[in-house]
């Protein structure tokens, strides 16, 4: 089939990507020329395992322009997979959607399919059906189909290629027909509905997994306070087929484009039909917490931040990607530069984003032994593999005071001992060895009062 897609972001292009290698012509349309230029030289514009290597496999069936008039005029199927910005209140701004719905509208030439994939509000499907009737210029007729995506970062071609369902929201069976012409070949089920629920099947899926982490995080709290294990709890939780063993890692919260977005917009959504999702605030406000456990923990050892050699290690809000929107780092970063301290970092891709925040404030280290060196606290926010495989009795070989403080539960309290480091990780015990204390303990200016 001819597609068109809407939007070369995270989800046009694994979305691109996919449908080409199963053999569709796709035509992938994006505003920024500069992002164009680079798709159309082979290359991705951003981290995603599998992502490029796919591009250039397909790059014959791929067509990546600025044209959208063009691109949009013959296809048999636009998906719509533009941005969906957050505003202040929680909502979503549609303006990018309403600008793809009206220049489709214009440019469509014959009989087609409008699929959106962009996370919208329950209804936009109604409100992407007026625009285009609003703005159509020739005689032709198109269905809107609500399409959302289960896309992981850092898993995404998978997640797309082995999805566990295809979800189409549909009015029509001719709809539904073109839709699975588009799916067919990925040999996957489908769960065929109306628009309004299957736009509400992608915010309930993401904030329930924002749920079972918040859940989780809290119950690491009290495992804290009550001397249990959180890694031995989720094992027993996990083994019941009723819960399942997914999201149920303890850490400082969850971040990215989609969880805290799609939390408050589905919170939102729901305040402005008059009903309360105190579940939902509940998890929200959890995750504001959790963010800042490490920088508590701290607390009990310093007196204050100022002067101090911090070591950062991981940037981004999980690993296999290099985004850093929402990530717990960034919170954490600005709290350590506000009261003083040298900041060192080092994160294996996601630095050049960074530095689009913190531009000169922390110093950009190329290894996790330049970043440590000589620090006297070391945060660690994303569970890079690198990291959990990096020999950690170099934290006690070359740090000025080995103090550790994981948000990710990277090692085994086991090796922690064995290394002779202070480790405090989340919802399991501390270690804290005597000798390492009295070190801790010398150096006024790490030592509480």
């Amino acid at each position: 089939m001819d597609i068109a897609i809407a939007g070369a972001g995270y989800v046009g292009l694994v979305t691109a990507a996919c449908l080409a290698e199963k053999g569709h012509k796709v035509a992938c349309v994006d505003i920024d020329a500069g992002k164009v230029a680079l798709l159309q030289s082979g290359k991705s514009p951003i981290y995603e395992p599998g992502l490029e290597e796919l591009l250039k496999k397909n790059r014959e069936r791929l067509l990546f322009t600025t044209d959208g008039a063009a691109a949009y005029r013959r296809a048999d199927v636009i998906i719509i997979a533009v941005g969906t910005p957050e505003e202040p209140d929680g909502s979503v701004n549609l303006r990018y959607v309403r600008e793809a719905a009206k220049q489709i509208a214009e440019a469509a030439e014959k009989d087609c399919v409008v699929a959106v994939k962009s996370t919208v509000p329950v209804g936009t499907g109604d409100q992407v059906e007026r625009w285009i009737e609003e703005n159509r210029k020739n005689p032709v007729h198109i269905e809107v189909v609500a399409n959302p995506e289960f896309l992981s970062q850092g898993t995404a071609v998978k997640d797309m290629l082995h999805a566990s369902r295809i979800v189409l929201g549909v009015e029509s069976p001719l709809a539904e027909k073109v839709m699975k012409e588009v799916y067919d070949p990925f040999a996957l089920p489908y769960v065929v509905t109306d628009r309004k629920s299957a736009e509400m099947v992608k915010y309930a899926a993401n904030v329930f997994l924002a749920l079972k982490i918040s859940y989780i995080n809290e119950i690491a709290n009290v495992c804290e306070m009550v001397g249990a294990n959180i890694e031995d709890v989720t094992a027993g939780m996990g083994m019941d087929p009723r819960i399942g063993s997914q999201f149920l890692r303890a850490g400082i919260g969850y971040g990215g484009s989609c969880f805290p977005k799609d939390t408050k917009a589905l919170h939102w959504l729901a305040a402005g039909s008059g009903y309360e999702l105190k579940t939902v605030q509940a998890a929200m406000e959890v995750n504001e917490r959790q963010k800042v456990k490490l920088i508590e923990k701290a607390r009990t050892y310093v007196n204050h931040f100022r002067g101090l050699e911090v070591a950062v290690l991981g940037l981004t809000f999980k690993p296999g990607t290099d985004d850093i929107r929402e990530a717990p780092s960034l919170a954490n970063i600005a709290v350590l530069l506000e009261e003083g301290a040298n900041v060192r970092v080092w994160d294996p891709a996601g630095m050049e984003n960074a530095r689009r925040v913190f531009q000169k404030e922390v110093v950009y280290c190329s290894t996790i032994a330049e970043a440590i060196t000589n620090a006297d606290i070391c945060f660690i926010f994303t569970e890079w593999q690198e990291i959990r495989q990096f020999d950690i009795r170099q934290y006690a070989a070359l740090m000025k005071t080995p103090l550790v403080l994981d948000g990710r539960n990277c090692y085994s309290l086991d090796s922690a001992r064995e290394a002779g480091i202070i480790y405090e990780s989340v919802g399991r015990e501390r270690v804290c060895p005597s000798e390492v204390r009295r070190r801790l303990l010398e150096n006024a200016d790490v030592r509480n009062g």
